[in-house]
């Protein structure tokens, strides 16, 4: 039985015994968030991309959302004393190698992969964002789709995923653009600043900021459509379940919370709201608590106090660092990709 069926086995558990009355088992012995508890300190990992890429970690600087995450999960085990202790890696598997040393509680910014996963002991979480592969164009194409792209010379870096991803398409028939491979990435933005190539496909993340880089490419435009979807997600340690689940549902209870139109602002008058899943959000019972290892019931309305909701995180971090429109990052209401466990 995997970590994820044990935890929510033990909330389940939890919850019986809360239910008829019995007394909530403390936090195990020696478990992630009774250290955390101890020293009143979380160590939290985030991935910095480098100016070059690496061939393998494609994602562009995601850093400042990764930190909010970082101090939602904080305040969610320790409330508003916690002080967040934010170690820097520069690949994704650096940090996921110091999360099995046990040099970090948490990393936030990984892809999750079953060969991570095995190497490294560690378990994924829900994605705090959704990145993948994009494609920039001129403007003066009249290109709304990357199957409108006939016969332009579209380039990307050689060896990654996104190259063997456009080589089989255009190979297939899907795509008939001409793809042009380049080892670095210097020389590939130079070559779309001088116009040399029509096209560049790299993930999203990668392609917003060569547009700022570039005074050429600041009228390029990304189109709207992913080729792939490449999900950036928090990791910990496979061996402790609970922590898992907190840190899992402080993601969820991030998205519920706008997804009920809970703010920072009004997060206190929300608690008289009469709407179940705003009532659970915010603390009417201590069931979500009680399975989780918290002593405040209230405690995502804490978190909710000190960071916003989801959609405000992405503004302040994304929005402003990026300026990348929601897309596939929106709530399912409108149309995303994000959406939350029940939180209950």
């Amino acid at each position: 039985m995997n970590s994820k069926w044990n935890g929510l086995l033990a909330a389940a558990l939890l919850e019986l015994a809360a239910s008829a009355g019995a007394e909530t088992p403390a936090v195990a012995a020696g478990s992630t968030l009774q250290r955390i508890q101890a020293t009143g300190v979380l160590r939290c990992g985030v991935v910095v991309a480098r100016e070059d890429w690496n061939k393998v970690d494609l994602h562009g600087d995601l850093s400042s959302l990764h930190a909010e995450i970082c101090k939602a999960v904080g305040i969610a085990a320790l409330g508003t004393r916690a002080k967040i202790d934010i170690h820097i890696f520069n690949s994704e598997a650096e940090a996921e190698e110091g999360l099995s040393q046990s040099r970090v509680e948490l990393v936030v910014g990984v892809t999750p992969s079953v060969s991570a996963a095995a190497k490294w002991k560690v378990a994924f979480g829900p994605p705090v964002f959704y990145d993948g592969l994009g494609v920039l164009v001129w403007p003066e194409l009249p290109a709304t789709h990357v199957k409108d792209l006939v016969g332009r010379k579209l380039c990307v870096i050689d060896g990654t995923d996104n190259d063997r991803v456009l080589e089989a398409r255009a190979n297939a028939g899907a795509l008939k653009m001409r793809v042009s491979t380049w080892q670095e990435e210097g020389e590939m933005d130079d070559a779309m600043a001088t116009h040399w190539c029509d096209a560049v496909g790299a993930y999203v993340t990668r392609l917003a900021p060569l547009r700022r880089q570039y005074r050429e490419l600041v009228k390029t435009r990304i189109l709207p459509e992913l080729l792939t979807l490449s999900p950036v997600v928090p990791a910990y340690r496979l061996d402790d379940a609970q922590w898992g689940l907190l840190t899992d549902w402080t993601i969820h209870a991030l998205v519920q919370a706008e997804a009920s139109g809970v703010t920072r602002a009004n997060v206190v008058a929300q608690k008289t709201s009469e709407d179940p899943l705003v009532q659970r959000l915010l603390g009417v019972d201590w069931v979500t608590s009680q399975a989780l290892g918290l002593p405040d019931k209230d405690w995502a309305a804490t978190v909710i106090s000190a960071v916003g909701n989801y959609g405000e995180i992405y503004q302040r971090t994304v929005g402003a660092s990026l300026g990348l429109p929601r897309g596939v990052n929106a709530l399912w209401l409108d149309g995303g990709l994000m959406h939350a466990l029940p939180i209950q």
